[in-house]
């Protein structure tokens, strides 16, 4: 249903033998939002992201009401390989094996997905010799193969120019206007944050706080998820208006 929340965490906690690295998260995020999930190092932010993914093993429940897409904050490959774009993105795209020749109908969707994300003339470009910003886009385009509902993007701006990140996010932000995405980004940067996300969670292991970015990214509520921490980028917002978020003890 439409009016239904896409995600929703109850009471997830992630652990690593005795220690907790997510405990007890309750959050619920509704369509058609991009989503900041910010925290210090070590605050659980990518360990929370594998839970949504199945990836690790968690307690509580987590209900997705949609196709999930996922960006890694780093694609491991051979950047040896002879790989064009196309057979890359064709290996999960068709059954018959890449070797033998891209179909023609693979083709045609491999195109469709780079037009997204304004890569169509890296179709043909080799794997191995993209910058970082083309990179991110090819991922990104992958990542929208099955039409997701939720997309998941762990920093994937990490260690690319200014100007690319800043076209990457405008991408993103297109997957939201366009085609009413729910995006759930993981940045650092949070000048970033408070410049294109509708709403922000706030982890250090637990839910610190949530709600609008512009009422949340104030230097009070950073200090008090950041504590100490000096990972944290960019200039944030500092108005004091705290009456759409959330604060949780």
């Amino acid at each position: 249903m439409a009016n239904e929340p896409l995600l929703v965490l109850d009471h997830v906690t992630v652990r690593a033998g005795e220690r907790a690295l997510v405990e007890d998260v309750c959050l619920t995020l509704p369509r058609g939002q991009l989503v900041a999930l910010i925290g210090p190092n070590g605050a659980g932010k990518t360990t929370l992201i594998r839970a949504i993914l199945g990836q690790a093993k968690y307690e509580g429940r987590i209900t997705i009401h949609g196709r999930v897409g996922y960006v890694p904050q780093h694609l491991q490959y051979d950047r040896t390989l002879p790989m064009t774009v196309l057979e890359f993105m064709a290996l999960s795209l068709q059954r018959m094996p890449v070797a033998l020749g891209v179909t023609r109908a693979t083709q045609k969707r491999v195109l469709e997905l780079l037009e997204l994300v304004g890569a169509q003339k890296l179709a043909r470009a080799r794997l191995g010799g993209l910058s970082g910003g083309e990179l991110q886009r090819v991922m990104l385009a992958g990542a929208m193969q099955d039409r997701p509902e939720l997309l998941l993007l762990d920093e994937p701006a990490a260690g690319v120019d200014i100007e690319g990140e800043a076209t990457f996010h405008d991408l993103i932000a297109r997957q939201v206007r366009d085609h009413g995405v729910t995006v759930v980004l993981v940045s650092h940067d949070l000048s970033v944050v408070n410049e294109i996300t509708d709403h922000v969670v706030c982890l250090n292991r637990r839910l610190m706080c949530e709600g609008n970015a512009r009422d949340l990214l104030t230097a009070e509520t950073i200090a008090h998820v950041f504590g100490g921490h000096k990972a944290v980028y960019g200039h944030a917002h500092t108005g004091h208006d705290h009456h759409h978020g959330h604060n949780h003890p």
